[in-house]
């Protein structure tokens, strides 16, 4: 038997980004990389695990923006028309440095990467990529859990219970839909946690769901053994709590790995490095330069100075740090060992995209490290939080505090100067969608299609997405101007349900440009007393 378990969480999310009505959209963009960058890598590794026989379990959050894009068919074709583009700058790259030593073999590291990609995304997944991660989950090494519908922030759209209680039953219903199985394991947003959400989730079948370490070792009564074993809120529901020493050496931009002067240069890209007309029909249309995904560079160091980006020594290097990952966590858990009564278990959260997009040796890195942690050594197995849970180890009861694993620990990032001004307009929308669910028990035709698409915007305005980008000053424009857009074609929708007034052409476009969740029943926004869950009214259809 080991000592102690470690269960690696990545949380895999972007926000709904899908413009059919322009020909080129930079959002789209975000999920474009996500897919070359880190889920088909992601999934290539998982692959190659499994089929070497490597006894591994890994957990894998998949929200349902993600969830609902990657199984979008026009989505799926424009990110064809993306990977030819690429392969065809490769190709282009590939000819332009045939004489250049350095530069020649990453350009045709690269053009291997995206043709590979392209055979895995449309020949092998026949462009639904989900299929992978369904058939993962049906060997038993991974365990998928759940998010919040749209990554709505839970603590602050909380006024409302019913909106909280919306955002788990779109995305239990989606995730149900889409892998076969209800899940166990629920990711809350940002992992902002407010005493008393937890209630809502155990009434919807949830076991357990994660938080930020202080989430649980400032929890009420302090837990004994800390975040080395889940505790039990009074509801019943287990809770896990991130371990802050694995998490700075991943995360860490001083100290991780990630930040390896050997490790490709993200921000060094052939968009902004070579010349305008030769690299023009690559970037954005009107001429900006972007991130092609090309790069030649490695961090080299502080400097803006760099050197070539040489992958055999990238290689050892993730090897190296895959190694003394698994030896910090063998010493850690022979320490806590005899600390902890039950076996400890160290829990390892870390966003999907961080692995691929942003350290591009971090798939690699994942692979390595699940073949050291089954093949090196006995002291530290791999589990999942189900897994963990049917130990039956018995479980501290205690209520965890107020958190978040955003910027200091709380919830500045998502209310200050640059985003307050949303809540009041959220709050006022989810009041009258309320208002539309009880005053509407049954409905058929444009009336009940207005009012499912009246409950998919509100839920799209909700996404934390927007305060987030507004808060990092980063494609402002485009997340104020995404939230109102949701927020003025939820206030017209009310108006015409409530006038009797419904344009059945608008809200047939509507639902064009914004179809995700299409099993959606508006009527998961009926009201209920916040005391008792139990008196929400139950659908037909859940």
């Amino acid at each position: 038997m080991p000592k102690g378990y470690l269960c690696m969480v990545l949380h895999a999310h972007l926000p709904y980004v899908r413009h059919p009505e322009h020909e080129f959209s930079l959002e789209e963009k975000w999920l474009y990389e996500g897919i070359t960058e880190t889920y088909l890598l992601l999934i290539k590794e998982i692959s190659q695990l499994i089929e070497e026989g490597v006894d591994f379990r890994l957990t894998i959050s998949l929200s349902p923006t993600l969830v609902s894009m990657l199984g979008d068919k026009f989505l799926q074709d424009r990110y064809i028309n993306h990977l030819e583009k690429l392969i065809e700058l490769a190709e282009k790259e590939i000819q332009r440095t045939k004489f250049d030593s350095a530069f020649n073999p990453l350009a045709r590291m690269y053009l291997d990467r995206f043709q590979e990609s392209y055979y895995l995304f449309k020949e092998k997944y026949q462009k639904n990529i989900l299929r992978a991660f369904k058939d993962f989950q049906e060997t038993g090494h991974v365990e998928l859990i759940t998010c919040g519908a749209t990554h709505g922030y839970f603590p602050f759209i909380g006024l409302h219970r019913e909106a909280i209680y919306a955002q788990a039953v779109a995305a239990i219903d989606l995730h149900t839909r889409t892998f076969g199985k209800a899940p166990r394991g629920f990711w809350i947003p940002e992992c902002a946690y407010n005493p008393g959400d937890e209630e809502i989730l155990k009434d919807l079948g949830i076991k357990y769901f994660f938080t930020e370490t202080h989430g649980i070792t400032y929890a009420s009564p302090r837990p004994k053994y800390g975040v080395y074993t889940p505790i039990l809120c009074p509801s019943e529901i287990a809770v896990f709590g991130r371990d802050p020493e694995s998490t700075k050496q991943v995360w860490s931009r001083t100290e991780g790995y990630p930040g390896d002067f050997y490790y490709r240069d993200f921000y060094r890209d052939i968009g902004y490095d070579l010349d305008f007309n030769y690299i023009k029909p690559y970037i954005h249309p009107d001429g900006i330069r972007i991130h092609t995904g090309l790069k030649y560079y490695r961090i080299t160091g502080k400097s803006l100075d760099k050197e070539p980006y040489q992958p055999e020594i990238a290689r050892e290097k993730t090897a190296e740090h895959a190694g003394n990952f698994m030896f910090n966590r063998e010493k850690q858990v022979e320490w806590l060992s005899g600390l902890v009564g039950p076996p400890p278990l160290i829990v390892a959260p870390y966003d999907a995209e961080l692995f691929g997009h942003w350290w591009y040796e971090g798939p690699s890195w994942i692979g390595l490290l699940l073949r050291k942690m089954a093949f090196d050594q006995d002291i530290v197995k791999t589990i999942t939080p189900s897994e963990y849970l049917e130990l039956n180890h018995p479980l501290q009861v205690s209520t965890p505090c107020a958190s978040s694993w955003g910027n200091k620990g709380y919830h500045e990032v998502w209310l200050n100067g640059t985003n307050d001004w949303t809540y009041r307009h959220l709050h006022k929308a989810t009041e009258r969608m309320i208002e539309l669910a009880d005053s509407y028990p049954r409905c058929e035709g444009y009336q009940k299609k207005a009012l499912n698409q009246a409950a998919r915007e509100l839920l799209l305005a909700q996404a934390s997405d927007w305060q987030f980008i507004m808060n990092a000053g980063t494609m402002v424009d485009y997340a104020v101007n995404r939230f109102k857009d949701h927020i003025s074609r939820f206030t017209k929708l009310y108006d015409d349900i409530k006038g009797n007034k419904i344009d059945p052409n608008w809200v047939d476009r509507l639902y064009g440009a914004d179809n995700i969740f299409p099993h959606l029943d508006y009527r998961i926004f009926r009201s209920f007393k916040e005391t008792t869950l139990v008196e929400k009214p139950e659908l037909e259809r859940i």
